[in-house]
């Protein structure tokens, strides 16, 4: 009796002592950093032109992104869980491509596909519309690689709440829009929700997919963590303190997502 309590206590410290030195260590560090000359120097990094610039880019990003990714989510979800039409498992397996391919791969891809001498290049190039090294590329990019996390939080709680309510609603005489509005999206509203979160701590965190597809232009393609990276390679000691602020910049937008997800959570498992 006196073995279980001394192992599951051994186990708990070394998980928690695993997340401080990989997690909460390095952030708390960050911060440390960031605020060491001051509040004042701090924020004269974050306020400056570049950084406001990548701060609303990576707004913009993520603004457009997740909505986007969140209806393909659910119509995704839909046809997995609710459709009986054939190719479900290959569209099941091509939605985890994001989490299989590197993104830096990804950006490649879309440079080959989107770039001036790509398949569709020379076509939007015609037009006037510059996709790679600009915003639209970023954009792109940034829904490549968070496409998979509402449809994977979306489709395990279709498959539980079943399909009883919506037969309901059908044989009530409701329409299909209906009977997604009133039914279906109300008892899948926690999973969206948790997907969302996902998608949007994914889009603002991206970097790698984002890096190849940017022209790297301050004040027009750089991204926070395209800033973060730019101003690590800044010579002096003012270059790294101002990476370390932009980093904490980003750090808390982060934790907000967390608190997010940590708010969404215990609603979540009691909705499924």
């Amino acid at each position: 009796m006196v073995v279980r309590p001394f192992w599951r206590y051994s186990l708990r410290t070394v998980a928690l002592a695993y997340l401080a030195v990989l997690l909460i260590g390095p952030v708390v560090f960050i911060f440390i950093k960031t605020f060491e000359h001051g509040f004042e120097t701090a924020w004269s990094y974050v306020t400056t032109p570049a950084a406001v610039s990548a701060f609303w880019l990576s707004v913009l990003i993520a603004a457009i992104a997740v909505p986007l990714n969140t209806i393909f989510g659910v119509g995704t979800a839909i046809v997995l869980i609710r459709s009986k039409a054939r190719g479900r498992r290959l569209l099941d397996a091509l939605i985890d491509i994001p989490f299989v391919v590197s993104p830096v791969i990804a950006g490649l891809a879309l440079v080959l596909v989107y770039g001036i001498n790509g398949w569709f290049g020379s076509w939007f190039a015609d037009h006037g519309i510059q996709i790679i090294y600009a915003p639209a590329g970023m954009i792109i990019a940034t829904v490549f690689v968070s496409l998979p996390f509402c449809v994977r939080e979306v489709a395990p709680v279709l498959m539980e709440v079943g399909t009883e309510q919506e037969q309901a609603a059908t044989t009530l005489g409701a329409s299909s829009w209906q009977t997604f509005w009133r039914v279906t999206l109300p008892s899948i509203r926690q999973g969206v929700a948790y997907g969302v979160v996902l998608t949007t701590a994914r889009a603002l965190g991206e970097i790698g997919a984002v890096a190849v597809v940017s022209s790297n232009v301050l004040g027009s393609t750089v991204s926070l963590p395209l800033l973060v990276k730019y101003r690590t390679t800044t010579p002096g000691p003012g270059g790294i303190t101002a990476a370390y602020a932009t980093g904490t910049e980003l750090a808390v937008m982060s934790l907000i997502v967390l608190l997010a997800m940590t708010l969404l959570s215990p609603q979540r498992k009691d909705a499924r």
